[in-house]
């Protein structure tokens, strides 16, 4: 015969509590559709590496995989993130995300990943969507804009 010893009975209470306790936290929390995503749109995450291009939430950098460089103005950077997403929901977001930024969408390219394309005034922006199993890895380069030189207007004799 077993004996119920307080400390048993401390224990006993701890792991009951847990299991409902566990029990009442699954069952509230969002429902998934079928890719595992809750539906509706992806949101933008709180902090941005640059403050003017969102990440969808969920998305998580790759520092060893990412660099930036801001100077004087001029901002150059490769940032690799990875997430749970379909690649059309991610495209759908920068679609509405980065005008609030003021960036201007050029096109988007769909050949196996998909390349979108914005520009502004000084700098452009790539992002590079690739799917790798059931994530998304998403590339966002930045660099300033090229300089054209400027066209002579001399007439040549």
């Amino acid at each position: 015969m077993i004996k119920l010893r307080p400390k048993n009975i401390s224990v006993f209470l701890i792991l009951s509590a847990f299991c409902l306790l566990h029990s009442f936290g699954c069952t509230m929390m969002p429902k998934r559709d079928k890719a595992g995503e809750a539906p509706g749109l992806l949101e933008p995450q709180a902090v941005f590496k640059f403050a003017d291009i969102p990440v969808p939430t969920g998305f998580k950098l790759l520092p060893n995989e990412s660099y930036a460089f801001e100077s004087s103005g001029i901002r150059v950077g490769v940032l690799k993130y990875q997430g749970k997403a379909e690649a059309d929901r991610v495209i759908n977001f920068y679609r509405e995300q980065m005008p609030m930024y003021n960036w201007n969408l050029l096109n988007v390219i769909e050949y196996g990943e998909r390349l979108l394309n914005f520009d502004r005034e000084n700098e452009t922006c790539i992002i590079r969507l690739k799917s790798r199993g059931r994530t998304l890895e998403a590339t966002i380069s930045i660099g300033p804009k090229p300089q054209l030189p400027k066209k002579s207007t001399r007439l040549v004799k």
